[in-house]
This record gives structure tokens, sequence and C-alpha cells, in this order.
């Protein structure tokens, strides 16, 4: 099995300072998010993403987050082997370092 790539919450938050877009994926649960999101990322829970697969296109890459990062590897490694382009940010949102906003 193909290895999952990854990204550190400082690294995400340094491409969004620099002004990349990114295809930011947040996969917690509603109360999760209620506690903030990173700003510019969409949220679809974990088990809403096989009903939602016609929202990602194969052409872009998106990083997928949770609390810890164990929920979003495991939505990588499903995409993934669908054949989708994911990376999966290590640590998740307790390692989040940057601004939050409430989610929209």
């Amino acid at each position: 099995m193909e290895e999952i790539k990854e990204i550190t919450p400082a690294e995400v938050k340094e491409k969004l300072e620099r002004g990349e877009k990114l295809n930011i994926v947040d996969v917690r649960e509603d109360e999760e998010v209620a506690l903030g999101m990173i700003p510019g990322a969409k949220h679809i829970k974990m088990g809403d993403i096989p009903d939602r697969l016609e929202e990602f296109d194969r052409n872009e890459e998106y990083i997928f987050v949770c609390r810890s990062g164990r929920r979003s590897e495991n939505v990588c490694r499903y995409l993934q082997e669908l054949g989708y382009r994911v990376c999966n940010m290590t640590g998740g949102m307790l390692e989040w370092e940057g601004e939050t906003v409430p989610k929209r």
C-alpha cells in the first residue's frame, strides 16, 4: 500500500501565510468544528465523505484535518485508494497554532 503523504500544522500555517490556495477539508464532527476551524477549510464529516465524492476533483490535492490526525489519516487512505490526491495533517487541530474561525 502506498504511503499517505503528510504535512505538519506548521507547514499548513506557513503555506496559508504565503497566500497559497489550499484545499483543506476538516472531517471532525459538528460539535468539534464549532470550537473553530482553519480559515478557508471546508467541513465534511468523516462519515459523509463516501456520499460526497462528487465534491472532490482528482486533479486537485486535498489536505485532511481532524482532532489528532487519526481520522483524517483513515479518510486519506480511503480516498487515495479511489485515486484522489490526498495529504494528512499530522497532529490535527491539537497541534494547530494558527488562527481559527467559527464554522461558516
